[in-house]
């Protein structure tokens, strides 16, 4: 590295405002200088500040689309099958009020960010289990509801400082009731139905690593805790993904099997009544007449039985 500093460090030393700006921002001025300009990688305490905004900030980007695949499943599908809404609405009101909590607390954005955008896709996955499940009319009771209590945890007015210490702790054994549901249905319907693989196994990697960035940028018990227990949890929602994921397959490949067999015309011959021959036609049934000598003479139409007849006495 001592080779290389030297050739680095008139470029890092000379970045362009706007990105020396935005490097303070993140990680302070004391580790941009470090581990930038000067390029210190034995800053042990400046890398690992730096390695957890860069997790916050994945994680951030990451959860714009985490459930963007399981609301097209539900779309594609017509169907919210093997979801659960009770734990959809559960992992909603406890994500409002983490946010709402590092929020108020001042809290950098990079290590809570990402709930806010997986709330907006949770409501549009809850109205559309709503819709599926034939209850539409009450999603927009729902918004509704979600809107007025965000606004309360939001304001200082409506929710003092000391409850919404209560209301965080509470996120806690919400936060692990949220999943307990789904891993229930899971189990009881014997497979994952609609639910999506992508969002699973991201949850368990971003509840990881928002452990970690916790510990280095939070000296919260509260919010660490709430992060270990949903990992678990998520741990154990991953683990029942790849226990089940054979049988979803088959199931899907089942149905698909069905669908291919309706689509499939009958072509069964229909049956034709028996036509009642004439009694011309019962006395000459065949197109060959068989005579006495032993040979054969085809059979013309327009002879009858008088022809016939003459080639006996003949014989």
């Amino acid at each position: 590295m001592d080779t290389i500093r030297p050739l680095l460090q008139p470029i890092t030393a000379s970045l362009p405002a706007p990105i020396k700006d935005l490097g303070i921002s993140l990680i302070g001025s004391h580790c941009y200088t470090s581990l930038i300009e000067n390029i210190d990688i034995s800053d042990t305490a400046c890398i690992k500040l730096g390695v957890s905004k860069g997790l916050g900030i994945g994680i951030i980007a990451a959860s714009s689309i985490v459930k963007i695949p399981q609301i097209l499943k539900i779309i594609n599908s017509n169907s919210a099958s093997g979801l659960s809404l009770l734990s959809t609405l559960l992992e909603t009101g406890a994500y409002a009020i983490s946010i709402a909590y590092n929020f108020r607390n001042g809290f950098p954005f990079s290590t809570f960010g990402e709930t806010a955008l997986i709330v907006v896709q949770n409501l549009v996955i809850a109205v559309l289990i709503l819709h599926f499940t034939g209850k539409g009319g009450y999603a927009g009771v729902l918004i509704a509801g979600f809107a007025a209590a965000v606004y309360a945890l939001l304001g200082g007015d409506v929710v003092s400082e000391k409850a919404m210490t209560v209301l965080q702790a509470s996120t806690i054994p919400i936060s692990l009731a949220s999943k307990v549901p789904q891993i229930y249905t899971v189990w009881k319907e014997g497979g994952t139905g609609q639910l999506s693989a992508f969002a699973v196994f991201n949850f368990l990697a971003g509840s990881l690593a928002r452990v970690f960035t916790t510990l280095q940028e939070v000296d919260d018990p509260l919010i660490l805790w709430g992060y270990l227990g949903g990992a678990i949890l998520n741990a154990v929602l991953t683990a029942q993904m790849v226990y089940y994921w054979d049988s979803s397959s088959s199931s899907k490949s089942k149905k698909r099997t069905k669908k291919s067999l309706k689509a499939i015309p009958d072509t069964k011959t229909p049956e034709t009544p028996a036509r009642t021959r004439s009694k011309g036609e019962a006395e000459v049934s065949m197109e060959t007449a068989v005579l006495t000598d032993g040979g054969s003479k085809a059979y013309a139409p327009g002879s009858g039985k008088g022809s016939l007849r003459k080639k006996s006495r003949k014989a």
